[in-house]
């Protein structure tokens, strides 16, 4: 009986309980076969299973690193799997609520982690070896989306880092812009050549294929599966069964005006009487230098109303507006990228979040919203002949949603690559949410001041 309850036994019935909740959390009841590894290690002992290091005897403080060394990257990458990630802000497409330089805790709890669908890669690393510039995953396993139970469902107005969708193929050259983006761009100028020349003008889907085979020939193109895509961190403004619309720059979700938060900013020219604005008044209202251009006697920069009235009160402005496009106004870079529909950055929608399980009727004028869905989220074979559609070799004039989408956007909202630009995001490109800030940095402060010490430990809104 005292064998029974020695401290190995105790040891190993408390490691057996939370592998086995952990199991029924993952629901893959085959990883129960690991009780025997388990087992192994507490009580039995017949293998090495930490084979580089000695079971009896001393080892050297190489191996004694080494041994340290391989449990913190098991650790820290199965706490980042599971529990919660670092992610640093690169861009200012979310100031004034997360600056550039802000380190987030970024819980996979709160809407449940994903099991990774590339588990074989190099430790710590998104899509890119440090040194070699190669893949840092391998496709030797592929898993399919599961999501475990979390703590909630993704509610609008939280803050979402996500997989960017539109990442699924990258032009390694130039991978601060999306291959899609660099395909239509060259097709336009394709289009503008023929133009010029005095060439007739063929269709646009053909510009769009020459363009592709130019980009696949003259650049190196890789694909990446959702894990392995660049993160991107965005407010969730619209959730599946939401519509979502934009009025002159005013949101609107199911009919009803969103309001502005605090930290939410547009562009807005200011001008002056001539004279230039003092640098320090910027400075008091956390206007950044990077964010200031300047054009004769006249700024452009991104405000938040609040900041907008208080410059608006200085002596030698003459001139605060908001820069909006006109309503009708076509933007070939907005999503969906047809002149049918006429919308930009800032008159948008109405547009309809796709919901799991449910049908939406297809047609040749509205499959440019869908295709993207059908055929790379949701992997489905896809062509039009015609005005006919398609879908795995059927003709389709219906399609049924697998997953559910949500619409993200930042609050700056002239300087942010969002969903206005790229579209939908899939519920299995939903990585968590930030909960705090643990840590700021200014990169045009210098020294300690680079830290931003109000910043520390605030929760991320």
């Amino acid at each position: 009986m005292n064998d029974f309850f020695s401290k190995k036994h105790i040891r190993f019935a408390i490691a057996a309980i939370l592998y086995i909740l952990v199991v029924i959390w993952i629901g893959n009841y085959w990883l129960l076969f690991g009780l025997g590894i388990i087992f192994d290690l507490y009580i039995t002992e017949k293998v090495n299973w930490t084979f580089w290091k000695k079971r009896n005897g001393k080892n050297s403080a190489f191996i004694e690193w080494l041994d340290a060394l391989i449990f913190a990257v098991i650790a820290v990458t199965l706490i980042n799997i599971f529990l919660f990630q670092n992610y640093r802000i690169p861009t200012p497409s979310m100031e004034k609520s997360l600056l550039v330089g802000d380190h987030l805790f970024v819980s996979k709890l709160a809407y449940g982690p994903r099991l990774p669908n590339t588990p074989i890669a190099f430790p710590f690393t998104q899509h890119t070896m440090p040194l070699t510039k190669g893949k840092s995953w391998s496709n030797l396993v592929i898993w399919p989306y599961k999501r475990l139970a979390g703590g909630g469902e993704v509610k609008n107005n939280d803050p979402i880092v996500f997989n960017f969708p539109a990442g699924d193929t990258v032009v390694v050259e130039e991978q601060a812009t999306s291959y899609y983006e660099i395909v239509r761009r060259n097709a336009s100028d394709l289009k503008m050549r023929d133009r010029f020349s005095g060439t007739a003008l063929k269709p646009d889907n053909y510009y769009y294929q020459m363009s592709r085979k130019e980009i696949w020939e003259k650049y190196t193109v890789i694909y990446r599966p959702v894990d392995r895509r660049d993160n991107y961190v965005k407010r969730c403004i619209g959730i599946p069964g939401d519509t979502v619309m934009i009025r002159s720059g005013v949101l609107y979700v199911n009919g009803k005006v969103v309001p502005d938060n605090n930290t939410q900013q547009t562009t807005y020219v200011v001008g002056t009487n001539g004279t230039t604005i003092n640098p320090k008044a910027f400075e008091r209202l956390n206007i950044s230098k990077s964010d200031q251009t300047m054009s004769g006697s006249a700024y452009m920069m991104p405000l938040t109303k609040a900041n907008a009235e208080v410059i608006s009160r200085f002596s030698n402005v003459t001139e605060v507006s908001p820069i909006l496009e006109r309503k009708g106004v076509y933007a070939p870079y907005i999503f969906p990228y047809s002149p049918v529909y006429g919308w930009n950055e800032d008159n948008y929608g109405p547009i309809w979040m796709p919901v799991k399980g449910m049908t939406v009727k297809l047609d040749t004028s509205n499959l440019c919203l869908y295709e993207r869905i059908i055929d790379v989220y949701e992997e489905n074979d896809l062509r039009v002949e015609g005005n006919t559609i398609y879908i795995n070799n059927v003709a389709a004039d219906s399609y049924t949603f697998k997953m559910g989408y949500y619409w993200m956007m930042g609050d700056n909202r002239h300087n942010s690559a969002d969903s206005r630009y790229w579209g939908f995001v899939p519920e299995d490109h939903v990585v968590g949410t930030p909960k705090f800030i643990w840590l700021s940095l200014d990169k045009e402060a210098k020294g300690l001041n680079r830290i931003r010490w109000k910043r520390m430990f605030m929760k991320a809104r």
